[in-house]
């Protein structure tokens, strides 16, 4: 099947969709792992590393189960609504566990962190569960199949800039908001203090780890108000055969439960779904656990990989994802299994060099922390992003993405309970010697999912074999 050729205008519309779609999703990334930085920053008086992890795991889990509600809402209302439903919705209550830590230092309010967190990182988690399902179901009518390999670089891209968001900015603004600082303030940590006032007040300002992310989602949201549309024909270009298969055998939109069974029944989309499962323990795996090893052991600061987390998780990623997306559409004509396979293959050994070398050479563990994160993005995105589409179809996006990446959470639940109880407390946190299980625990699942994404290497939507007319170049409609 060939690729439909499309004019300077078109692409330019369909970059305006995305440009605006793509920050909101970066920042709500930012109002999710902001967590971890509070964890970080406050120490285990506050949060415990046992609690940061059934706090996350909580939330990874309502995440997950949110899906069954929230992707077959998208596919109803349209990935345009359910975005500025989940960035609304996220901004709130950033804003909310903000001004619970605010009362908690100006009002005396006494309550406890672990419970309230519990509640309110469930509740943004559950409005956290629109953003990935409103991109593939918006992505799907603008896309041709053989061209959703660059989308899932831009969906990987997407990802890689929130974790950027997240870390760098997220730690910039703790170390703008303490009360005194030991060490000369980074430079983005100055830009925040002088944008937002930070600092200096006497008391660390934990709050606004919490309100900037709602901020930048605010601002975001107002943007895709105006310029998000869920289809070409809605932006005033014709729709077309995007040449995907879908669970549907009419391609219409199915009820939940006939998605969820026509997935667990699919012979590729239940390996998906196994796959991305062993991703979201990997990729959490790493990218919570390696800062908050590095700040018990004490090498966070002065390494330069921990100092610069965000941007070494944007720089990984965004190789990931470029690598990944275009050898999947350039050497394996649109198989998403042999990248799969390739950077599942990288994630064991690199798991493997971890465990061997956590208390032995501090650089050679760092490294391979960066190529887990680089392959699990890639992986992520190719799977999560564009597989869910290439066989379920667009009217079924969203409840086909829902279900596969609430898999990935499913894994990010199991892994945080695990590891925050298996990792060491105290003075034993120190040595890092006493993490050894932590990468140790990983391993088998990067061996799981490189088996299976063997088993679906030269897997293909059922269309996308079939050559067929290209449609003709979606043209504007004046007056529309």
């Amino acid at each position: 099947m060939d690729i439909p050729t499309h004019s300077g205008a078109y692409r330019f519309r369909r970059a305006l969709n995305w440009v605006p779609l793509g920050f909101a999703y970066a920042f709500l990334y930012m109002g999710r792992y902001n967590l971890t930085v509070s964890k970080s920053v406050m120490g285990d008086a506050l949060m415990t590393k046992a609690q940061f992890g059934e706090i996350f795991a909580v939330g990874a889990w309502v995440y997950a189960l949110s899906f069954l509600v929230t992707g077959p809402l998208a596919d109803k209302m349209g990935g345009r609504l359910a975005m500025l439903i989940g960035t609304g919705g996220a901004l709130l209550v950033n804003f909310l566990m903000g001004v619970t830590l605010y009362g908690m230092a100006n009002w005396g309010w006494q309550v406890s962190v672990f419970s309230s967190f519990m509640f309110l990182y469930a509740l943004n988690m559950h409005f956290q569960s629109y953003g990935a399902i409103s991109i593939v179901t918006v992505k799907a009518p603008w896309f041709h199949v053989r061209e959703r390999g660059t989308f899932s670089t831009i969906f990987g891209a997407m990802i890689a800039f929130g974790l950027y968001f997240a870390f760098d900015w997220g730690f910039a603004v703790a170390e703008a908001s303490r009360a005194a600082s030991a060490t000369a303030p980074s430079v983005m940590a100055k830009v925040f203090a002088a944008v937002f006032g930070l600092g200096g007040s006497g008391v660390d300002q934990n709050w606004w780890i919490f309100f900037v992310p709602a901020l930048m989602l605010a601002f975001f949201w107002l943007i895709m108000f105006f310029f998000l549309r869920n289809t070409p024909g809605e932006a005033g270009y014709k729709d077309f055969d995007t040449g995907e298969e879908s669970v549907s055998a009419t391609g219409e939109r199915l009820p939940v439960k006939q998605v969820f069974l026509k997935i667990i029944t699919h012979p590729v989309l239940i390996v998906v779904c196994a796959i991305e499962f062993c991703s979201g323990v990997l990729r959490n795996g790493i990218m919570h656990w390696y800062p908050l090893f590095a700040g018990e052991v004490g090498f966070k600061k002065g390494f330069w990989i921990t100092d610069n987390w965000g941007l070494m998780l944007l720089l990984t990623g965004l190789a990931g994802s470029f690598l990944t997306g275009w050898c999947s559409d350039k050497i394996f004509n649109s198989r998403r299994g042999p990248m799969a396979a390739i950077l599942y293959g990288v994630m064991g050994a690199s798991a493997g060099v971890m465990a061997l070398m956590l208390g032995a050479n501090i650089w050679w563990a760092g490294i391979a922390t960066m190529l887990i994160s680089m392959s699990v993005t890639g992986v992520h995105g190719i799977l999560s992003g564009t597989s869910t589409t290439d066989f379920g179809g667009a009217k079924n996006a969203g409840a086909a993405t829902g279900i596969v990446d609430g898999m990935v959470y499913l894994g990010t639940g199991m892994q945080s309970i695990v590891i925050g109880h298996i990792t060491p407390v105290g003075e034993l946190a120190k040595d890092p010697n006493n993490w050894k299980m932590w990468p140790v625990f990983l391993v088998p699942f990067a061996v799981i999912g490189f088996l299976l994404s063997m088993k679906i290497w030269n897997a293909l939507p059922k269309k996308a074999k079939q050559p067929v007319a290209v449609p003709a170049e979606p043209e504007y409609q004046p007056g529309t």
